[in-house]
This record gives C-alpha cells, structure tokens and sequence, in this order.
C-alpha cells in the first residue's frame, strides 16, 4: 500500500511540475554588442520577458560574426532570432537560415522597403554618411562636408578614417565611389580606382571597430569618417562634438534587419519578439538610445531626433545598393580591397 502511496505522489508531483517546466522558455538572440546589447537588456529585454514568460538569452556579435555563427551551427542553431545588416540578411535568407515572417497586425504600418522578404524584415534605419568633429571644423573655417566626392579633398589627409569593406560602411563608400565614377555595383571598377588613388591617400586608418572609431574622434586624431547616423548620436551623447551629414547625392540605406530562426524551439516567441521590435513606442526607443530611424510609420520622433536621424521625408531620399549583385561578389571585392586600397 506504501509503495503504492509513493508512486501516485510521484505522478502528482510530476503532474503539477509539468506547467512549470512548460513555462521555463529560453529565447535566444544574436545582435549587435556594445551600446546595442546595453540597450536591449536594459530597456527592451525586462518587459518582453514579463509579458510573454520567456528568458531572453543576448549573444552579442556584429553582423558578420552573428552570420558565421548561423553558419557554424546550420544542424542544431543556437539562435532563435537574428539581427544583422540588411547585407548579411540577405545571405542568411539566402543560405536557409531564416524562417517565413509570420503576417501580424504589428507588420500593418511599417514601410514597404523594410519589408526585405518572406523571411526577414528591417526593424530600424540607419543612414551611412559623414560624421565630423563640428569644433573641428569651425576651427578651420570649414563647411560641412556636402558630397562624397569631398572624400577626395586634399585637406582632410591623414584625418580621414573609413572602415574596411568588410564593415558596411565601407562597402557603402565604395558602390557610391564607383557610381559617382560611371561605374556602380555591377562595374567597380571605377570605385576601386577612385578608393585606391584618389580617397586612401586622405585616410589614415581603416578602421572597423566602432569603439576604436570613437576614440579616433575624441583623441582628435580624426576629424571625418564615413559612419552611420546611430553610431554618431550615440558619440554626441558622450558629449563630444559630433554632428552627422546626409551628402547631396544621398546617403545611403543601411537596414538593420531581424528574422525568426529556423528550426527554433520557441518559434512563436520568435515571432512575438521582432514584432515587439517594430512596436512604435519601442521604435522610438530604439530611435533614442540607437539613433536608428523608425520603419513604422507611426512612430513619432521628438523634433532633436527627427532633425538628424532618417525619418519621414529623409526616408523618401536614402540610397539603397543592390545586394543581389553584391553579396556574390563581395569575396573577390574583399580581396581586391586588401590589394589595392589597403596596400
């Protein structure tokens, strides 16, 4: 009879175990480190949490490391939602890492150029143009930068810096070098004559790492780079007098994008999650501590935001590249950049 006892009560304990343990979800995400992952725990993690009963796991990473982990793992992902440049995106997509984007009610008001397909979507706008030390430049007697053919300006020799062509910033730099050459991304050729004779001589670092860019900046080793909006409000905010500049021509779009993992064991918490992303009031959030531009157009910016970062009417003259003709190429122009322009 005893032993009887004890097997009912070990099923009632299991029983009543079951919803507890039902409950105990890990959604596990990859994005941008730094101020980024700052951000994302201490000002959109805690509510998702509370309101969907999930653990949110951060694995930080810029968008090419956050992609060859996708790769490295393709039999069993680690990730459940991803966010990358819109360039690595389209690789992730391509490569069968992204699952199809379920149609919500959230999706309704966002812009039709965030939509980037069936499987991924753009959650802000960052905008690749010049950043520049505003003291800087009234100390000279300069005015802000215009063109990106004031890249090219013997003045700013030696305190120039642009990131490689591995960042997307550079990789910016070089389709608009090769259109404003006569060439574009399916003849580069142009951009990569320009880049190599006419720009590199002006640049005294080619520097990939945001932080190390920053103290380029503020230890007034560099006057201008080529960066994006977010990355110069989040310098502005520390104090120092960075002011970021749309060049005539356009500055160009840089997405950062989000899409549901494949394969995950918490798909439908994926799917909550990058809808909780395209939340207007998160949108102005991310838009505060970020400096992207909200894709929903709802979301409403206060005006110092809204002056400087892509947003409403800026949004109709943002410069797109055309990946599907990057992305297959961007290994031969990898190489070729470490040979002509990194020499």
């Amino acid at each position: 009879m005893m032993n009887k006892k004890l097997a009912l009560a070990a099923v009632l304990g299991l029983t009543t175990a079951l919803p507890a343990m039902a409950q105990d979800k890990t959604l596990t995400v990859g994005g941008y480190g730094g101020s980024f992952e700052t951000l994302m725990k201490e000002l959109i993690i805690p509510e998702f949490e509370k309101a969907h009963d999930v653990s949110i796991a951060f694995v930080p990473g810029n968008s090419t490391e956050n992609l060859a982990r996708l790769q490295a793992q393709r039999n069993s992902q680690e990730l459940d939602v991803v966010i990358l440049d819109d360039g690595p995106m389209y690789q992730a997509d391509a490569l069968g890492f992204c699952a199809p984007i379920e149609d919500t009610e959230a999706k309704a008001d966002v812009y039709d150029i965030a939509r980037l397909g069936e499987n991924s979507i753009g959650v802000g706008f960052v905008a690749t143009g010049f950043t520049y030390n505003t003291e800087w430049f009234e100390r000279e007697g300069w005015e802000p930068p215009k063109s990106w053919l004031d890249l090219q300006d013997e003045k700013y020799e030696g305190i120039l810096s642009i990131p490689p062509i591995t960042n997307t910033y550079g990789l910016h730099t070089l389709v608009m070098a090769a259109r404003l050459a006569g060439g574009g991304e399916e003849d580069i050729d142009p951009g990569f004559e320009v880049m190599a004779n006419e720009i590199a001589p002006n640049v005294l670092v080619f520097e990939p790492s945001s932080g190390k860019m920053s103290e380029l900046f503020q230890s007034e080793e560099i006057a201008l780079s080529i960066w994006g909006s977010g990355r110069t409000k989040s310098l502005a905010d520390t104090g120092f007098p960075a002011a970021f500049a749309y060049p005539e021509e356009g500055a160009v779009a840089l997405m950062i994008a989000a899409c549901p993992v494949v394969d995950s064991d918490v798909p439908e918490e994926a799917q909550a999650f990058i809808d909780y992303l395209l939340d207007p009031e998160i949108q102005v959030r991310l838009a505060d501590a970020m400096g992207t531009g909200p894709v929903n157009t709802t979301a409403e910016l206060p005006q110092e935001l809204a002056e400087t970062l892509p947003y409403g009417d800026k949004i109709d003259s943002l410069v797109a590249v055309d990946w599907d003709t990057i992305n297959p190429a961007r290994q031969d122009w990898t190489s070729r950049w470490a040979r002509e322009v990194e020499r």
